[in-house]
């Protein structure tokens, strides 16, 4: 049971005409209780563990539990509600992942349910405990409110047993619904249920030659050996095919809702027509688009093309993850490192801006979904603002440092008041900036070569930057990046010109600065840097640049990696 919500007032008015998309769901929920009045509410998410979980499952989870906390607001918590985390680890391995170590022997336990192929990984009891451990232990790190529940436990402990009996006795009208999506060989041979070898152990796909209704049994083929079988569809004898399988577990559980990827849009509606042949009302649920990999590609977990969990929290934050589920959930998305410091950034920018929005804005800004109504307070330094991923990456750029300790010092220069113990969340970025400029901003640089006009830039620069030597004012040390951008790089369109009247500063002079100083294309506020970096040691980097340094030394880089990669 989850804690008691304690929900502002003011917010409850703006959840009732909300446009966030938590609450278009949550009220679909709403009318289904009034329709069908219940005592609690059970969400579902589903997961097949025949491979490593990966950032899809999660999203399903943090998806799923942000409709649970809008349905909670929108009822004031006045219904119960829970989420099942779902395992089908007692589905056949029907092949081999290529992620994974001790393929072998693996492939030499194909067709047995997940839970009775042995750990490649040589930690726990099966494959399928192995996955489903992995599973829970970022649903816990991650803080969760959710319960799970394993297809073998449930088969085994009898839990399904009722429902399964009654797919038994509907069995011709499951099989009305199943044969017309399926093609003419294998409409011959179909059945949903799945007898367990009592030899092999196997989960055998063969045709059923009898159904026995009132001894809740089916008798059936080995075609390999050609004896035959009776077995009970209870105590976890069987199992469903896997669409059956979904309907039957709504209508056992009692689930309410349940999302699923664009590719199951047809699985879910004949899943939805057993669900009614048994008697019962399928979940409500919407389906979301699939995520890509660099190469435009669907992600699958048995070919790891995708970020794993893992992969995202070494250089990103949970939150950013998070925000990456809740933003256009309906529309396809890149699954890609790169994709990650936009997100920790949007992130900070969004919890920012929370304090002060009115109620309706509050629960259109992905935070307060995120946190379950109640984001953290914002870590700001001096200025009133939170220093930027980007901001840090630049930072561990022009120190030529991997060590946040050294960063610390530049961070606190700046802001005296602050410390990794003060401000927790910003240490944690210190660590990831550190992490992804070293495997992915690094290698990508390009710095470019100064012309005859960003030399003389760059030199006014530097010693326009001398009279403010230990300055941190973000605003007074952006005023001399203009001065001097207006000197030498003017807005001539007439088109840009600042408040009190005078040309504006033609944007190549930031792709200079960028350029030549960082190697990027796009940089941070460049008086905001300079603040953070320091004038002196921003004047020493105009120096490298101009002596062409950072040039020779960005490509003494490329090609040292070039020579470890040969070799």
């Amino acid at each position: 049971m989850s804690a008691p919500l304690r929900i502002d007032p003011a917010l409850l008015d703006a959840a009732a005409t909300s446009a966030a998309w938590p609450f278009e769901e949550a009220r679909k929920l709403v009318a289904r209780l009034e329709r069908s009045p219940k005592a609690e509410v059970l969400f579902e998410t589903g997961y097949g563990p025949s491979g490593l979980p990966h950032i899809g499952t999660f999203g399903e989870v943090a998806r799923t539990s942000m409709v649970r906390h809008a349905f909670r607001v929108l009822t004031n918590d006045a219904v119960p509600t829970r989420l099942i985390a779902f395992s089908d680890d007692m589905d056949g391995l029907r092949k081999v992942p290529d992620n994974v170590p001790n393929r072998a022997l693996l492939a030499e336990n194909l067709n047995k349910p997940l839970t009775a192929v042995p750990d490649p990984f040589g930690t726990h009891d099966s494959f399928g405990a192995h996955n489903n451990a992995e599973l829970r232990r970022f649903l816990d790190s991650f803080g969760f409110d959710y319960e799970f529940r394993s297809a073998t436990d449930c088969y085994r402990a009898g839990l399904f047993d009722a429902t399964l009996l009654r797919v038994l006795e509907r069995y011709d009208a499951v099989m009305a619904v199943m044969l017309p999506s399926l093609r003419a060989e294998r409409s011959a041979s179909y059945s949903p249920f799945l007898p367990l070898h009592p030899v092999t152990g196997h989960v055998m796909q063969v045709p059923i030659d009898e159904v026995r209704v009132g001894a809740g049994t089916i008798v059936w083929r080995d075609p390999a050996t050609g004896e035959r079988y009776e077995t009970p569809v209870t105590g976890g004898h069987t199992k469903l095919q896997w669409k059956p399988d979904w309907a039957m577990r709504w209508v056992a559980l009692g689930v309410d809702y349940e999302m699923a990827g664009k590719d199951l849009i047809d699985s879910v509606k004949l899943s939805g027509q057993i669900a009614r042949a048994l008697g019962a009302e399928p979940p409500e649920g919407f389906n979301y688009e699939l995520f890509l990999d660099e190469k435009g590609q669907k992600i699958s977990k048995s070919k790891g093309n995708g970020l794993t969990i893992d992969e995202w929290l070494a250089y990103g934050t949970p939150e950013s993850l998070a925000l990456f589920m809740y933003n256009r959930p309906r529309e396809a998305k890149r699954l890609h490192f790169d994709v990650i410091p936009r997100h920790v950034d949007d992130y900070l920018s969004f919890l920012e801006k929370f304090p002060g929005q009115e109620p309706k804005l509050k629960l259109g800004n992905p935070v307060w979904h995120i946190h379950a109504g109640s984001p953290p307070a914002p870590e700001l330094v001096a200025g009133g603002s939170a220093i930027s991923f980007a901001m840090l990456l630049n930072l561990v750029a022009v120190a030529n440092t991997e060590d946040p300790a050294v960063l610390w010092g530049f961070i606190r220069r700046y802001a005296p008041e602050v410390s990794p113990q003060t401000q927790p969340r910003l240490d944690r970025l210190v660590h990831h900036a550190v992490r992804y400029y070293r495997d992915f901003v690094r290698p990508a640089k390009q710095y470019r070569a100064p012309d005859a006009a960003a030399i003389a830039a760059l030199a006014d620069l530097s010693a326009t930057l001398a009279a403010h030597e230990g300055s941190t004012d973000p605003e007074e040390l952006q005023a001399v990046v203009y001065e001097v951008g207006r000197r030498h790089y003017p807005d001539l369109s007439g088109k840009a010109k600042s408040p009190d009247g005078r040309p504006g500063v033609a944007q190549t002079w930031f792709t200079t600065l960028y350029g030549t100083l960082l190697g990027e294309a796009r940089g941070p506020r460049f008086g905001s840097f300079v603040a953070l970096y320091g004038v002196a040691e921003t004047r020493a980097l105009i120096a490298r640049a101009l002596s062409g340094a950072l040039v020779e030394e960005h490509a003494a880089f490329l090609a040292s990696r070039e020579q470890k990669a040969a070799e």
